[in-house]
């Protein structure tokens, strides 16, 4: 068992929790993730270590409610555990040499993407940070993000927070007036990944994403992560989840992805009302 020792809600629908899991803690690194049982009849769930503290043995995962399993963990509290958490699993990014970088982070991605700003700016790199959201109650991490990076863009779908646009928009201007980067990392929706790439593929700047596949095992045997990289197949869990993402086939993952949403409806549909009988 795997004890909360804090929870923190980040806005309407996304919570930071803090869970005691020393052997996790120890080795995790930024791009790594875990994967989490509620319970001992729940499905196992990949969510991305945001944060590692292997004095006090503790991991930080930053998850958003959109289905059975997430609402499930978001039930629990500070004193609560989980059944079980594995990990690290999957590659750490690769930030090695990097001496100027652009961190596009949209939605939930800003979660993946913050421990990469962090460990970009303890390294010495300068980073030009650009996150994205549908309005401005749905921010998280602005001030934590904005301390990493030597200049940054907060932007909002509607204009709420000011700048209205997408990161793409942000990272077009920079590049147009004449802004170079060593490499880009795009973490977030996969229409926004597959849009950042096709900018950046037009400036020739190597481009790094994260791939947030369907898992189930996350050892590669299960073969639900996989997707097209290059023409070949590969594994999310093992090989990636950074992938380089001028070779990523974008429509296939984003059909795989959509796989399971019929499933998903019926399992809240069910849960809410076995509520209501309770």
């Amino acid at each position: 068992m795997y004890k909360i020792i804090n929870k923190q809600p980040l806005n309407a629908v996304v919570t930071r929790m803090e869970i005691e899991a020393p052997r996790v803690a120890k080795s995790g690194k930024p791009g790594q993730f875990l994967i989490l049982r509620v319970d001992e009849r729940g499905e196992r769930v990949p969510l991305t270590l945001a944060a590692c503290d292997p004095q006090r043995g503790i991991v930080s995962i930053i998850y958003q409610k959109v289905g059975l399993t997430t609402h499930k963990l978001d039930s629990l509290n500070a004193g609560d555990s989980l059944r079980d958490v594995a990990g690290p699993l999957g590659l750490p990014t690769d930030i090695h040499g990097v001496r100027r970088a652009a961190l596009l982070a949209g939605g939930l991605g800003v979660a993946i993407a913050y421990p990469i700003a962090r460990a970009l700016k303890a390294q010495g790199t300068r980073v030009h940070g650009f996150l994205g959201f549908r309005e401005k109650d749905m921010i998280i991490l602005e001030d934590d993000f904005a301390r990493c990076c030597e200049s940054f863009e907060c932007m909002t779908d509607d204009g709420s927070n000011g700048r209205k646009g997408f990161v793409t928009d942000g990272l077009r201007a920079a590049l147009e007036s004449g802004e170079r980067f060593e490499r880009a990392y795009a973490i977030g929706p996969l229409p926004m990944m597959k849009a950042a790439c096709n900018l950046t593929k037009r400036y020739d700047l190597p481009t790094v994403v994260s791939m947030n596949s369907i898992m189930i095992d996350g050892t590669g045997m299960c073969g639900c992560c996989r997707l097209t990289v290059g023409g070949r197949v590969k594994f999310a869990c093992v090989d990636g989840p950074d992938f380089d993402g001028h070779l990523v086939d974008f429509d296939e993952a984003m059909r795989r992805g959509s796989l399971y949403a019929g499933e998903e409806r019926r399992a809240m549909h069910e849960c809410r009302l076995l509520a209501e009988v309770n």
